[in-house]
């Protein structure tokens, strides 16, 4: 793993403030790249089951997930460790926005540890930190383009005729717009209800909201859920073993029980 520009990996340390800057663009370019075109691909390296893991970006512009370098200390400042963990623990867009800060932090603490290791004085500090600044922060572009994608799909919206009928991972009525499409929930069943309910008659059922058709407990905003495009039947995620990563992949899911009831008709 290149891990830094250190001698032992080939690359000269960069010992002026240009070398420094250019440096620092290159390891920006590359987190940058995975924290929005490669979006799809870093999400998906950073599995939770793993250990822990790093975000490394590379001055030749790449990026890379790995653990850390066994040396003590290493060469260079070390990314932040464990950003997989809390991969499934949040939404995806607050997920990569907090990869991102400590991105920067990275950063930063790369140009800083080759300025104090060359001897750079105050003077040379403050070049070095003023046309860093002059760069917009991951943080801010990550953001940004998630502020852009929420407005899109605002007025982008369209309005359905068959409003009744979920059909598999629901992207009307997110709670809030994704970093790229990742994380998709259920909505409750409150305009189904109305519509059910204009004839006078209540339905004991629909009352109680959606419910999961694999463990009977009720829909929670904080919980990634499935329909069944077959029996149109809710499910957490975690009842049929759909990630939200996974889930991106499916055109027509099909739960267990339907999948299973096609298998035997078959057989």
């Amino acid at each position: 793993m290149e891990g830094g520009a250190s001698s032992s990996s080939g690359f000269p340390f960069p010992r002026t403030i240009e070398e420094v800057f250019k440096d620092f663009k290159g390891r920006r370019q590359a987190l940058l790249k995975a924290l929005t075109s490669d979006v799809d691909e870093f999400y998906a390296q950073c599995d939770p089951e793993k250990e822990n893991l790093c975000l490394f970006g590379h001055r030749n512009e790449t990026w890379q997930v790995n653990m850390p370098v066994e040396e003590v200390p290493p060469e260079i400042p070390e990314p932040a460790l464990g950003i997989n963990f809390a991969r499934d623990g949040m939404q995806s867009k607050d997920w990569i926005s907090l990869v991102a800060v400590h991105s920067d932090a990275w950063l930063m603490a790369v140009a800083f540890y080759f300025g104090a290791r060359f001897g750079f004085d105050k003077n040379d500090r403050k070049k070095l930190f003023k046309i860093i600044n002059d760069l917009p922060s991951l943080f801010e572009v990550v953001t940004e383009i998630a502020k852009r994608q929420a407005s899109e799909k605002t007025t982008a919206t369209p309005h359905s005729s068959n409003r009744n009928k979920p059909s598999g991972i629901m992207k009307q009525r997110q709670p809030e717009p994704q970093a790229k499409g990742l994380l998709k929930m259920p909505p409750p069943q409150e305009e189904q209800e109305e519509e059910e309910d204009s004839g006078g008659e209540e339905g004991e059922d629909d009352e109680q909201g959606a419910t999961c058709g694999a463990c009977g407990n009720s829909y929670a905003s904080d919980e990634f859920w499935i329909c069944c495009d077959v029996c149109e039947k809710w499910f957490h995620g975690a009842c049929v073993k759909i990630t939200p990563a996974k889930a991106e992949s499916i055109k027509h899911y099909k739960c267990p029980a339907c999948s299973s009831n096609k298998r035997l008709k078959h057989g």
